[in-house]
C-alpha cells in the first residue's frame, strides 16, 4: 500500500501523529482546568477533522464543484458582478446581431427564397384549379360524340338522336326529293346555299333539329315541301335540304360535324 499509494500514507501517518500529540497535551493539562470533560466529549469530532485531510487525498473523493460565470469571473471578485448588457462594459445591441449583419446573408436569401417557391407554387395550383374547373366534366366528354348505323333507315325516312343536348335529324333522301332540292336555283333562296355544301353522301342529310327562328323542333316529313321540315310554333317552312323557302325562320337549319365510319354504315357525329 505504501508503494502504490505513497503520498496518502505519509498523510495518514502525520494524522495519527498529531493525535496522539493531542492526546498527551489533554492528559498533561487536564488535572490543571475544569474543562476536561468537554475536551473528552470532543475528542470525537475533532479526531474527525483531523482525519479529514487524509480522506480527502484517496481516489474516491469528490472534487469541490466551483461555480463561474459566462466570462469567467469567480465569486467574490469585483469582476464577478459585472453585467455584460450594462454599463461600460455592455456588449452593443444586447449581444445581438445587428440588422443586416453580413454574417446572416445567407440564411436571409434561403428564407427567402423557400417563401417566394412556396407562395409561387400555391400561386400555380389556384391557377391550375381554376382552369379545370372550366373543362368539360367526364359525363359531357362521354356525349361529345356518338355514333349512329344509317344503312338501316329506309328511303324517305328520318330518324331524330340526341347529340349535345339537342335533337339531330338523319335523313335518307328518295329519287323524288333530290329531284325536288336539285331544280331550285339555291342563289335566289334567303340563306344562299346548295345542297352539295351541306351534305356528304347525297341520299344522307344530316342536320341539327332546330329552328334558327326561336329554337323550336320542327316536324319531319311536313310542310309545303315534299321531305322537308315545318315549324308549328311560326310557320317556318324548310325543303328536304333543310333550306329555310317559307316563314320567319332567317337561316338553314344548321349542319352539325359529322363523318362516316365502317364502310359508310355509320355516321359518327361530333
Amino acid at each position: 500500500l505504501r508503494k502504490e499509494h505513497p503520498s496518502q500514507c505519509e498523510g495518514m501517518a502525520s494524522g495519527r501523529m498529531l493525535l496522539s500529540q493531542l492526546r498527551s497535551a489533554v492528559a498533561a493539562h487536564a488535572p490543571r482546568c475544569g474543562a476536561a470533560p468537554a475536551m473528552r466529549t470532543n475528542m470525537p469530532s475533532m479526531a474527525a477533522a483531523l482525519r479529514a485531510p487524509a480522506r480527502s487525498m484517496s481516489t474516491n473523493s469528490v472534487q469541490p464543484v466551483i461555480s463561474k460565470t459566462p466570462n469567467g469571473a469567480m465569486p467574490g471578485t469585483e469582476s464577478y458582478a459585472m453585467d455584460p448588457y450594462q454599463g461600460e462594459d455592455a456588449v452593443k445591441n444586447g449581444g445581438r446581431m445587428q440588422p443586416g449583419d453580413p454574417s446572416r446573408r445567407a440564411f436571409t436569401y434561403f428564407m427567402i427564397g423557400g417563401a417566394r417557391f412556396v407562395y409561387a407554387s400555391i400561386a400555380r395550383l389556384t391557377v391550375l384549379k381554376f382552369v379545370n374547373s372550366m373543362n368539360a366534366s367526364a359525363d359531357v366528354l362521354a356525349l361529345a360524340s356518338i355514333e349512329v348505323p344509317v344503312a338501316g333507315i329506309p328511303e324517305g325516312g328520318c330518324i331524330v338522336v340526341k347529340w349535345r343536348g339537342k335533337p339531330v335529324f338523319i335523313k335518307k333522301r328518295n329519287e323524288e326529293e333530290l329531284a325536288d332540292i336539285n331544280k331550285v336555283d339555291w342563289k335566289t333562296l334567303r340563306d344562299p346555299q346548295s345542297d352539295k355544301a351541306r351534305r356528304i353522301k347525297e341520299e344522307i342529310l344530316v342536320v341539327l333539329g332546330v329552328c334558327t327562328h326561336l329554337g323550336c323542333v320542327p316536324i319531319s316529313n311536313a310542310g309545303n315541301y315534299k321531305g322537308g321540315w315545318f315549324c308549328p310554333c311560326h310557320g317556318s317552312h324548310y325543303d328536304a335540304s333543310a333550306r329555310i323557302r317559307m316563314g320567319p325562320a332567317p337561316l338553314n337549319l344548321e349542319v352539325p360535324p359529322y363523318e362516316y365510319i365502317d364502310g359508310g354504315a355509320k355516321v359518327k357525329i361530333g
